[in-house]
């Protein structure tokens, strides 16, 4: 699962989520957008917060969630503490990475752009994914291979240009 709360993160985890369903096409992948962070939390703790249930409902138990996130990852990982899968979480956000640079390069510098997220959703897959089959683990390997060459290219392409690729800049969703 990909979730995510932010402007920017919401585009790279979108991206990412297109990515893997092109490359990863037998995947079963859910996306999660949270606009109220709040939610995150129990019901016991906030008004605005989740059951349980519904918490586990949207997040599930026992899958592994890849969360992009517009501030200090240890927020998410404070807001969640004590749900159910809450150890199924890796959080991705901005750790003051970076100087000034292209937009997209400072999610690059943070990992929470669009390659970063289908790496680590390949690195659960090979590790640790139990209930997907031989040829999308064996395919995975690939697509983290395929990542790993684009953030290459998007390094030499701001090197010399100084501005994001054109695959970067008029990115949209498609189906």
């Amino acid at each position: 699962m990909i979730a995510c709360a932010g402007d920017v993160p919401t585009l790279e985890a979108l991206a990412a989520t297109s990515i893997l369903r092109r490359r990863l096409p037998n995947l079963k992948i859910r996306f999660v957008n949270v606009v109220n962070l709040m939610k995150l939390v129990s019901q016991e703790k906030h008004p605005h917060g989740l059951s349980h249930q519904c918490f586990d409902s949207i997040f599930t138990k026992d899958k592994p969630v890849i969360f992009a996130f517009h501030g200090v990852p240890h927020l998410v990982e404070k807001l969640i503490f004590g749900r159910h899968g809450s150890n199924n979480f890796t959080v991705r956000g901005y750790n003051e990475e970076g100087t000034i640079s292209t937009a997209f390069d400072m999610t690059v510098m943070n990992n929470i752009d669009r390659f970063h997220l289908v790496i680590d959703v390949c690195n659960k897959i090979e590790n640790s994914c139990k209930t997907v089959g031989e040829e999308t683990k064996w395919s995975a390997v690939y697509v983290k291979q395929e990542m790993e060459r684009m953030l290459i290219k998007h390094k030499k392409y701001i090197h010399e240009f100084g501005v994001d690729m054109e695959e970067i800049v008029n990115w949209r969703w498609t189906k």
